[in-house]
Order: C-alpha cells, then structure tokens, then sequence
C-alpha cells in the first residue's frame, strides 16, 4: 500500500460537475373496497332474486383482480358490487316491513268488518274458518 497523498490544484474544474437526480414518487391510490362483508350478510339473509350472490360474485372478483394488479376492472367489478348490495339491503328491509303493513292493514279491516271477528281470542280459530269458507 501507498501512503503518498495527492492533491488536486484549487485553481482546477472538476470533469465531471455533481449532479442530481430527482425522483417523482407519487403515492399510490388505495385499492378499490371489495364490500365482501355486505355481500355476504346479503347473500345469507333473504336473498332476494339471488341479489345478494351477484354481490358476493363481484365481490370476489374485486378482490382477485386487486391481487392481480388490476386496478380499473378491480374498480368496476367494486362498482357493480356496491349496487348489487344497495338493490339488495334495499330489498331486504322493504319485502318484511311490506309484509308487516299488509298484515296489520289486513287484521285491522277485518276488525271493522260487520261481525267483528276476533282472531286472537278463544274462538279465533273458528272465526277465521267461518272467515275463509272452512
């Protein structure tokens, strides 16, 4: 090894000057939600006109494409999803109270009708035979 120094003269350019580079790094966007938790709450609790498996299936489907990399077929099957499960959560709060409302509306019609049949009494069975023909 050498211990000889060297030294540059202070009068000198450098050949190479310093340079920068600059990076743009921009965050990348989250990745679409996949709803599969409301699907399958959807899927499992009435299922109306199979609403809630159409859900599950895009769910799904966003999820394998967010592994994938896919990030706009991702973002459309999450939209299809996000609809799918509106229509159904739409459909299984409005079918039961449809029902609710048609049975109230009915017992109280029939509570008005001449002869005022009393269904939940001791005769309410036989009223409601007499009622519908039996």
């Amino acid at each position: 090894m050498d211990n000889a120094t060297y030294t540059c003269p202070t009068n000198s350019i450098p050949l190479n000057p310093p340079s920068s580079t600059v990076i743009n790094v921009r965050p990348t966007p989250p990745p679409p939600k996949d709803h599969l938790l409301w699907s399958i709450c959807n899927t499992l609790y009435m299922n109306f006109c199979c609403l809630g498996f159409l859900a599950l299936i895009y769910s799904v489907k966003t999820r394998d494409q967010n592994v994938l990399g896919n990030v706009k077929a991702a973002h459309l099957y999450s939209h299809k999803a996000k609809w799918y499960n509106i229509l159904a959560s739409g459909w299984n709060v409005i079918i039961p109270l449809l029902i609710i409302v048609l049975i109230v509306t009915g017992i109280v019609h029939l509570s008005n009708v001449e002869g005022s049949y009393d269904f939940f009494g001791e005769e309410g069975y036989d009223n409601f035979g007499k009622l519908f023909g039996k």
